[in-house]
């Protein structure tokens, strides 16, 4: 079996902890806007399993969380199941959570043994905010006649507070990091890969 999905018990523990942050975040509930996306906090516990666990626990997290979802455990918020957020408009912003902590989890890796928070703000945005976003769009057109400009533009409400849930996502990602360095194996790409990849 690759290194990759060989898990600890200290591995899987870490992750159903944050899968069962993902799932408290939903519990205030969500605020539907224009669109009718929901504003929920759940994402910003995305951003957290990714900036705090890396790619590899950080995904199992979310994996973890999706599945119950799915499952039909109700713990997206409004008290959603999985199946209802997949057969809605919306389903893309669902289904964006993963290839979003993947990203986060992959660059954080990268930036690691040592977390730079303004870089770590930059990482959040760009996996939990640009690529949920295009996931959402993704699925807004395929499951609406709404066009790709009014798509995109639909999210134009939700800009704030996303960028505020990558602040304190890298926040309390930077405050983890100092208190328990190690959490995330750093990734490196070797002179060797390109020497290899050139030949």
């Amino acid at each position: 079996m690759p290194g990759f999905l060989k898990f600890s018990i200290n591995d899987l523990t870490q992750a159903a902890v944050f899968a069962a942050l993902i799932v408290v975040l939903g519990l205030p509930g969500q605020f539907n806007l224009a669109g009718g996306v929901p504003i929920t906090l759940q994402t910003m516990g995305v951003m957290m399993a990714g900036a705090i666990l890396g790619p590899k626990k950080g995904t199992a997290a979310v994996v973890l969380f999706m599945v119950l979802a799915i499952a039909g455990l109700p713990i997206l918020a409004g008290f959603r199941t999985g199946t209802m957020a997949l057969s809605s408009p919306t389903a893309g912003y669902f289904v964006g959570f993963l290839p979003g902590v993947i990203v986060i989890g992959v660059l954080t890796a990268f930036m690691m043994p040592r977390y730079n928070l303004w870089l770590g703000i930059g990482i959040n945005l760009l996996g939990g905010v640009l690529v949920i976003y295009a996931c959402g769009v993704a699925g807004l057109m395929l499951r609406t006649d709404i066009s790709f400009t009014a798509a995109v533009t639909s999210n134009g409400v939700f800009v704030a507070g996303d960028v505020i849930k990558a602040v304190l996502a890298a926040l309390v990602a930077a405050a983890v990091h100092r208190g328990r360095p190690g959490l995330i194996h750093p990734l490196r790409i070797r002179r060797s890969q390109f020497t290899q990849a050139a030949e």
